[in-house]
């Protein structure tokens, strides 16, 4: 797969996979390969492993592995892999060269985690991930306003492997201006806050989206990706309003149960355990009614 196959297949529903734990705490093996099975069997042609929905920050350097190992055993040539790397640049560039020998067609850099980021060092941390694997295709995960578009076209002109950007800032104005600037056509351009956002970033330049929904629900994922595809924003929007509740679930609190919802919902449908680490905690009881209460009003129950 080239550098613009990979580039393609971003225009779609880019899922971010749980990762399932065991009674003892451990990744769960058997029930991640089952999840992810029944993801690329509802229409998903893009998975990351060791997102923030994969609870990436709690996972050791194993763990992570593991899961990118998993992750590429279980789609098989059905789906492309994005494995997200992170943490400071050994620890990335560590990750980023397991995911090319496991056999993942890309990497997503998360945002760097620093309380001090310079524009001039948002480039050299990004390059110094890219330049590690050339061979290796490049999804940038934007969460920083400031960063701008000539820093995203100073990067692309530095690494030709940076194909993507995962564009998670909440504002639909910032986006549109900073994917023009750093060049429209250039780059492909994923609305990174998931189904709720997706609309308002597709009418300014988005032509994927990212989704923890799929785990649970892919096909509703896909339907509303192929409304957006069409242009057909009416129709969008009826399954925009349809997984509304679920996705407002996960954003309320500052997203502070972003992955418990979705976890909670595969418990209740019998995929995986409901267990998450800290910093995050498993839902209330009124919380777990009202994720039951969805499901049913998606006849998942």
């Amino acid at each position: 797969m080239s550098f613009d196959d990979l580039s393609a297949n971003l225009a779609s529903v880019v899922a971010i996979t749980v990762t399932p734990f065991d009674a003892g705490g451990e990744v769960d093996e058997k029930n991640y390969a089952a999840v992810l099975d029944r993801m690329v069997e509802g229409g998903i042609s893009v998975v990351t492993p060791n997102g923030n929905t994969s609870e990436f920050y709690t996972l050791s350097a194993a763990e992570t592995e593991l899961a990118v190992r998993i992750t590429v055993d279980a789609v098989g040539d059905r789906a492309a892999v994005v494995a997200g790397v992170g943490h400071d640049v050994a620890t990335a560039v560590a990750g980023a060269r397991f995911a090319d020998r496991a056999g993942a067609r890309g990497i997503m850099i998360h945002q760097p985690v620093h309380p001090y980021v310079s524009l001039d060092g948002w480039v050299d941390y990004h390059r110094a991930v890219a330049a590690a694997v050339p061979e290796l295709s490049v999804v940038l995960y934007m969460r920083n306003p400031r960063i701008g578009g000539a820093q995203i076209a100073a990067l692309a002109d530095a690494c030709p492997n940076v194909v993507g950007v995962k564009y998670a800032v909440p504002d639909p104005v910032r986006f549109a201006s900073v994917a023009r600037d750093a060049g429209l056509d250039r780059l492909t351009w994923v609305a990174g806050l998931a189904e709720l956002s997706a609309p308002g970033y597709f009418a300014v330049g988005a032509t994927g989206f990212t989704s923890g929904l799929a785990n649970v629900a892919p096909e509703l994922s896909v339907q509303l990706f192929r409304c957006l595809r069409a242009q057909e924003f009416g129709a969008a929007m009826e399954f925009w309003e349809f997984v509304r509740g679920f996705e407002e679930l996960r954003a309320s609190n500052e997203s502070a149960n972003n992955v418990s919802v979705v976890k909670e919902a595969l418990a209740q449908l019998g995929l995986c355990r409901r267990d998450v680490r800290p910093p995050a905690s498993v839902l209330s009881e009124a919380d777990r009614s009202a994720v039951g209460v969805l499901l049913n009003s998606w006849s998942l129950l």
